[in-house]
Formats: C-alpha cells, structure tokens, sequence
C-alpha cells in the first residue's frame, strides 16, 4: 500500500512485498534448482505467465530470490501475469467456505485473521497446491523483522527511531489476537489444524511474512471502505525492493500485472516499489533499510507532544503553562494533534505541513489573538505564504516559529543513544562498517537518515 503523500506516523503495518536478506527453505530445504524448476512448474499449471525476458534467480539479486532480467526490457513491457485463481487469499484457499462462513467471528484489528488461518492451513495440509509457491519462502525461523530481535538489542539499536515503540504494539496486538481468535478458532476445528501449527511463536512468524510479503489492493480513489484484506500474489512478492524501482503492479479485474516502468538491461534485477516508505517503515515491516541516501521516501519525525514540551519550556509562569495547555487542548479538538502521533518530516517536504503549520501557530500566537482566534476556531483562515513549511521556505519563518521548531528538533535528538558524528565516523570506516553485524547496519542506517533530516532543520531553523 503506498503511503499517502500528506500523512500523519500513526503505528500499525502496511503490507507489501519485500525483499529477504535470508535464504529461503521454509517448506524442506529442496535445493536451490528444483525449488525454483518446482515454482516454474506451479506457475504453468496455475496460469501464471512469465516473460521469456525474466527469470526467478538468487544469483545478481541483492538480497536472497529476486527476479532478473534475460533480455533487455522497455518501459511498459509486461513481466508476469498472476490470474486472481492463483493469489493465495481467504478466498481461493481449500477452506475458503469455512472462512466465509465464520467471518463476523474473525473480525481482528489487523483484519488479516482470514489470511493468517488459511496459510496456517496450508502449511500443513499434506498435499497442498500452494507446496510449490511455499518453496521460495524464505525460513521462518530466520526472519529479521525486530520484533525477533532480543529486546535489549532493540532498544539498544533503534532508540529514538519510533521503531521499539511500533513491535511492542504489534507483539501485545498479536499475542492478543492469537489467543482470543486464532486458537480457539483452530481448536474449534482440530481436524483442519495439526497440533504442529498451533503455536503463537508460528503464528508470530506469519504474522512478520505477511507483512513483509503480501499485497494489499488499493481502494479505488471515491471509495471510502475500510482497506482491503493483504493477499499473498506469487512471483510478485520475489521482486526485491528499491525507492528508485522500474516495475510497478497493476491492477486489473482478471489479474495482476507486473509492468516495468524504466528501461532495464540484461543481467539486471528487477525491483518493484512499496510505495513511499522511510527506512524506519522498512525496518519495522521488512527487517532491512535502504542505504544512505538512496531512500528518497525517507523521513524523520518530532512527537506532537515533543513541540508541546519544548513550548512548555519557554513559559514563564503557571498562567503562561494553563494557557499553554489550553491551547494544545485546542488543537486536540481540532484533531491537529494527538498524544501518539508525530509529526513526519520528509527529505523534500513536510510531510504533515497543516497540522505542524497549525500546530506553531497557534503555541506561538499571542494571547490576545489566540482568544480571537479559538472563538472563530480557525475556521476559513488562508496562511500567508511565509508560513508554509515547504523545507526551501523555513528560514522565511516567523522567528517564534522557527525557535519553537528548532527547540523541538533539540529534544528529539536527545531521544537517540547516539550523535551524528558518531555515526558519521562509522558510515565513513569502511573496515569498521563491515565488522558490523546484519542488524547494526540495518539499525545505523536508520538512524543516520533521520539525523540527517533532522540536523538539516537545525541549520535552516538557525
């Protein structure tokens, strides 16, 4: 699901496919060649068109299977057809009735129940038609999402990155849903689910391979409905991943269409698009992160209640701190703030530009105007353009703005166990880099954009 291009961090996944920095081998460790020779097979018999210009490989891939070029391919040329019979869904699964039929009772946060218990199905069904396809997963027990690191070492790695804060919701929001849905669903229907699948740790692991590994169909541009349920779309959850990408999944009544959107030369890989992700997204959802400064979707972001504090700081007496908290009151009514939410600064742009423009607004106006201004609630006011908050036009700020920014900026840096020299010294030792495991470079890449991004507004707030 691509994010939107205005959005506010709010916790919780979008799935999509993913790369895997992993070897695949979930489902018997078959060799590399009849693993795929199996693959190629399935996907004749399911309808699954690939062009005789690609090839499923992990050999010239960046990170485990990927998909390479044979021959020279045009912007516009397709790369593979998946029919809608071959996504693997609640819908096309062998106990599709049964989902059907229970669906109000497997209704979850996550809406993804449905899918989890269809894979947990699969899985184990001796003669699955899905063996093929589950082949080029990758193993289970090896994926690098963080939330199967230990959790001292994620904190260790990711403080201040809003990443320890995303798995800790997830793992209470999975253990949750296991133990009130899932289990007691599958032990509702023992003949349909082997002991050896009822396990939250199993269902932890599916949980992480669907969201690093499904799709999630867009809801056309007037729908308002909740979100489509992740499916899981063969050949196309093997592309690995870049923000400059040259293919791109269509959508379509009959089928999915892998499209490449760049030229692409022999011998070279093909990478589809999640959409707009920052490398803390990446991370979280896929266990990996883009290297600086190839993620042009990057972003860094300031707590809400981080600017409050650092007005906070600013008062003088308790009438200044009532009528601080007055007007942050204000702003919550108006839902241009939130005790969880953040704003989300992007390498081009402010990513949440009203709510941050609304936000230093109204904590820096004065008292006799924010009286004027909350009895009109703001209604029909047009911003003058040396309030916008495109990146080039900071410095134009008024100057309250820019401390209030600049003072937020200060105390989201004091969030990280690190300084940016530190990560600088590292970034620039390549000796000292490669001596670092999987998950430090994964984690300093992280950090290191975000800094960026952030030392950035330092100099332009200055």
């Amino acid at each position: 699901m691509a994010a939107p291009a205005k959005r506010a961090r709010v916790s919780g996944c979008s799935p999509l496919a993913a790369p895997r920095p992993l070897p695949a081998g979930s489902s018997g460790g078959e060799p590399e060649a009849d693993a795929v020779a199996g693959f190629l097979s399935w996907c004749t018999r399911v309808g699954l068109e690939l062009s005789p210009k690609v090839m499923v490989s992990r050999q010239g891939t960046v990170a485990g299977y990927g998909m390479v070029a044979r021959e020279s391919v045009q912007p516009g040329e397709l790369l593979f057809a998946v029919p809608r019979s071959a996504l693997l869904s609640p819908q096309t699964c062998s106990i599709s009735g049964l989902l059907e039929r229970e669906r109000d009772a497997l209704q979850s946060l996550s809406g993804w129940v449905p899918l989890l218990l269809a894979l947990l199905h699969e899985l184990q069904a001796p003669a699955s038609p899905w063996s093929p396809y589950f082949a080029l997963w990758p193993e289970l027990g090896r994926l690098e999402h963080p939330m199967f690191w230990p959790e001292e070492e994620r904190l260790r790695l990711l403080k201040g990155t809003g990443v320890p804060e995303a798995v800790e919701k997830d793992l209470v929001n999975i253990r949750s849903e296991y133990y009130s849905i899932v289990l007691p669903f599958m032990e509702a229907h023992s003949d349909l689910f082997s002991p050896t699948v009822r396990s939250l740790e199993l269902y932890h692991q599916l949980v992480a391979l669907v969201m690093a590994y499904s799709f999630q169909e867009p809801l056309e541009e007037d729908e308002e409905e909740e979100p489509n349920s992740p499916l899981m779309v063969p050949a196309a959850d093997i592309l690995n991943h870049t923000a400059s990408h040259n293919a791109n999944l269509e959508y379509s009544a009959d089928s999915l269409r892998m499209v490449a959107t760049q030229p692409i030369r022999e011998g070279h890989e093909i990478f589809n698009t999640y959409g707009q992700m920052a490398n803390w997204q990446l991370i979280h959802m896929y266990g990996f992160a883009e290297p600086y400064p190839n993620n042009t979707n990057d972003t860094a972001d300031i707590q809400m209640v981080t600017v409050r504090d650092a007005a906070l700081q600013g008062t003088k007496d308790q009438t200044e701190k009532l009528l601080l908290h007055e007007r942050w009151d204000f702003l919550c009514e108006r839902e241009m703030v939130g005790e969880e939410g953040a704003f989300v600064i992007g390498c081009e742009e402010v990513l949440t530009e009203e709510e941050l423009a609304t936000t230093l607004k109204v904590l820096c106006m004065p008292a006799e105007e924010f009286r004027d201004y909350k009895e009109r609630a703001g209604w029909g006011e047009e911003e003058t353009e040396d309030e916008s908050l495109a990146i080039t036009n900071i410095p134009k700020l008024r100057e309250s703005w820019k401390q209030l920014l600049r003072d937020s900026v200060l105390l989201t840096l004091q969030t990280y166990a690190t300084d940016l020299k530190t990560e600088q010294d590292l970034l620039s030792n390549k000796e000292d880099y490669a001596k670092l495991s999987w998950r430090e470079q994964q984690a300093l890449q992280v950090r290191y954009g975000q800094k960026m991004i952030l030392h950035r507004l330092l100099e332009l707030t200055s």
